[in-house]
């Protein structure tokens, strides 16, 4: 067996049966239907008081195969929630969900870089992986389609991005993408993700940088 890291979006439901929910996730898939053809999905229970019988749990995972999504497994649930998802089929992905990580900083208070970085010279081909632990991610060649680079810290793309990039995979809200070509597929900072069709068209082709601002993920021109 080997461990992997994988890309998973998380959908968080307050009530199983609200009609809201079913309308904002049609709203979401409308934007971008290949990137959520059958894509994994982890339910988010952190907010949710119902979820208390396993009818829920199948009603959820009706709803969500009704949009082409896979429930995979739960996040935030309590005991009861968990054993009851267990037995749906759902694995637990801990009470807390993801890690959110405050940028470091030195014993000033200003913001202090990751201790090291990862640098990669050739190109990420489709299909190929590279995670950044505890590290900023620099890549000195093109990201092609179906690649995916991921980093704790900061990503910088020397090339065109056209897969996916996750900045602050493990929470830090100061991380940023740097790209000097942006066709891609997905950008992502600390759970905030804009997939290619929400991609203004001005920002296409053209140097930029993704970053959360006000707790809203922008993407800004040039590297500035």
């Amino acid at each position: 067996m080997q461990g992997a890291i994988f890309t998973v979006m998380t959908v968080r439901v307050s009530d199983p049966y609200d009609p809201a929910l079913d309308a904002e996730i049609t709203e979401q898939v409308k934007l971008s239907p290949r990137f959520f053809a059958d894509a994994p999905v982890v339910i988010d229970l952190r907010d949710c008081l119902g979820c208390t019988a396993a009818a829920d749990f199948d009603a959820l995972k009706t709803l969500l195969r009704r949009h082409g999504l896979q429930a995979v497994g739960v996040q935030g649930a309590s005991p009861v929630q968990q054993r009851l998802a267990l037995a749906a089929g759902l694995a637990p992905f801990g009470a807390g969900g993801v890690r959110r990580v405050p940028a470091p900083t030195t014993a000033d208070g200003a913001k202090a870089p990751p201790a090291k970085s990862k640098l990669v010279t050739q190109p990420v081909r489709s299909g190929t992986q590279i995670y950044a632990r505890d590290a900023d991610l620099i890549v000195l060649a093109p990201v092609s389609a179906g690649a995916e680079v991921i980093a704790d810290g900061h990503i910088h793309i020397y090339g065109a991005l056209r897969g996916r990039a996750i900045a602050g995979a493990t929470g830090d809200t100061s991380a940023r993408i740097f790209v000097h070509r942006l066709e891609a597929e997905l950008v992502c900072v600390a759970g905030r993700y804009f997939v290619s069709e929400a991609i203004g068209p001005e920002h296409l082709k053209q140097a930029a940088q993704v970053a959360l601002i006000d707790d809203r993920l922008r993407i800004l021109p040039g590297w500035t």
